[in-house]
């Protein structure tokens, strides 16, 4: 493949590409699902080809082909040559400076995840799924899924590197009904469960089969529960849906492409500004989030990212102020800051954009019980269940799959369709703790779209439980 990307990228600079990159990806994706005790899906599939990228008087062009071959390489880079040509340029494009990069990445595992039979993976969806039998349980859903790519990127400034990435992971879903009601309850996380770089040993970790007695439970529970009550209060979250809340306000608004606006017609744009960099109130003192491509287990971790820049460790909000974005080389030499680093594809048929790597909020320090024993009156959610947020990543209600009232430090009644509404800055601007290392947890998520044509990034989120003062929750009348 190194070859084939060496001949794509001296055949676009023959066609008079002042910048060329070429990847080359062989990919195997596996997804199993049971639903009720029977198999519900079962996909195992491989796809290969070669993406070029290239720069034609300041304009981008990108093609791809699925032929892993020379005459394949050589196509997919005088096509994308021609449509730079095509779009027309503006003169020179600047890129923020980059030496050529050389080295290979590779996920560290215990046990390769496709060395696991069909059927005992089957067979482990399968006890899973009984495990969830339960009173007022309709649905039961136990999911595993595993992927490797394998990915050779070469550039005109000299790059050349190599990564193979495994990812493994699963989860539990389970639907209750009951006199009207409906309520579903997820392990660990909603409808996608939890994925990380490494191999089956995360599975059997995960203990699909162990939680979902507890989650059947709860499922049942809840339609017995209280509706949420609607008003202003003090509001813990979990750390999944700490984990989502900096997904959806903090990681898509700094996402600098979105900034300038080339994303509005899918994934919107932000309410942030270039110049608000370094000065923006984003939240209180308490709040410190981080991108970190170079976190082990991460679905957002590599060697080097689809420009070729190397992995690194970055703030992007610190002390509640804002500190970096996240950027392609083409912007951060727009804006005149940063490296780049945060360019990724999804796949060898896509372009590379900016995505969220791994982004962290920062851990504090105590317990979720030393969270609580500081409320008097207050709700604590947990697992996402809904999520709405405006194209600017401003205005958001989301909801949750179950929620506790807190009363005298303690956890009392539990409760059923819990939500809480905010502004994003003003909702930041309320975190008034949040848990220390002992308690964070790294979510996966990969189910992150963007882009026309479509891409879905995998990205990982750590976070610990957090605490939120003066909090419009449950639905007003």
């Amino acid at each position: 493949m190194r070859d084939l990307c060496a001949a794509a990228v001296d055949a676009a600079t023959g066609a008079g590409a002042e910048y060329a990159d070429a990847r080359a990806v062989v990919r195997r994706s596996q997804r199993l699902s049971t639903k009720n005790g029977r198999v519900e899906q079962l996909t195992d599939t491989e796809s290969e080809g070669i993406g070029v990228r290239v720069l034609v008087d300041g304009a981008w062009g990108f093609a791809c082909d699925r032929r892993l071959t020379a005459e394949g390489a050589s196509d997919a880079a005088l096509r994308a040559c021609a449509f730079a040509k095509a779009a027309g340029g503006r003169g020179a494009r600047a890129l923020a400076p980059l030496a050529a990069q050389t080295g290979s990445y590779r996920t560290t595992y215990e046990r390769d995840p496709f060395s696991v039979s069909i059927a005992d993976k089957v067979e482990h969806c399968l006890r899973a799924d009984e495990a969830l039998n339960g009173r007022d349980v309709i649905v039961r859903q136990a999911s595993l899924r595993a992927l490797r790519e394998h990915k050779i990127l070469l550039s005109s400034e000299g790059t050349d590197v190599e990564q193979e990435t495994v990812e493994c992971g699963g989860g539990l879903d389970c639907a209750a009904a009951g006199d009207g009601i409906y309520q579903v309850r997820s392990y660990p996380s909603a409808s996608v469960g939890m994925s990380q770089q490494r191999g089956w040993e995360f599975v059997e970790q995960l203990g699909l089969e162990r939680e979902a007695p507890r989650v059947a439970e709860q499922a049942s529970a809840l339609l017995r529960a209280d509706l949420c009550p609607a008003k202003v209060t003090t509001l813990v979250l979990d750390s999944d849906q700490t984990a989502l809340q900096v997904h959806e306000s903090v990681g898509h608004p700094t996402e600098l492409d979105r900034v300038y606006g080339t994303e509005a017609s899918y994934a919107g744009t932000s309410f942030l500004h270039a110049a608000d960099l370094g000065s923006l109130r984003y939240g209180s003192e308490h709040m410190n989030v981080t991108a970190d491509s170079t976190t082990p287990g991460g679905l957002g971790t590599f060697g080097f990212d689809d420009e070729g820049v190397p992995a690194s460790r970055h703030p992007i909000v610190e002390a509640g102020v804002l500190a970096g974005f996240l950027t392609s080389r083409e912007t951060a030499a727009r804006i005149g800051s940063g490296h780049g680093g945060s360019m990724r594809a999804d796949g060898w048929n896509r372009m590379p954009l900016v995505r969220m790597t791994n982004l962290h909020l920062d851990p504090g320090e105590g317990t979720l019980e030393d969270l609580l024993a500081d409320v008097d009156d207050g709700i604590y959610m947990e697992t996402n269940k809904s999520w709405s947020i405006d194209d600017k990543r401003l205005n958001f209600q989301f909801g949750t799959q179950i929620a506790w009232e807190i009363k005298s430090g303690k956890l009392g009644r539990m409760l059923r369709d819990a939500t809480y509404t905010g502004i994003t800055p003003e909702f930041w601007g309320k975190l008034d703790a949040v848990a220390g290392a002992d308690a964070w947890q790294m979510q996966g998520i990969t189910n992150c779209g963007k882009g026309q044509p479509g891409q879905g990034a995998h990205v990982s989120h750590g976070a610990s439980p957090a605490r939120f003062r003066d909090v419009q929750v449950g639905v007003k009348a």
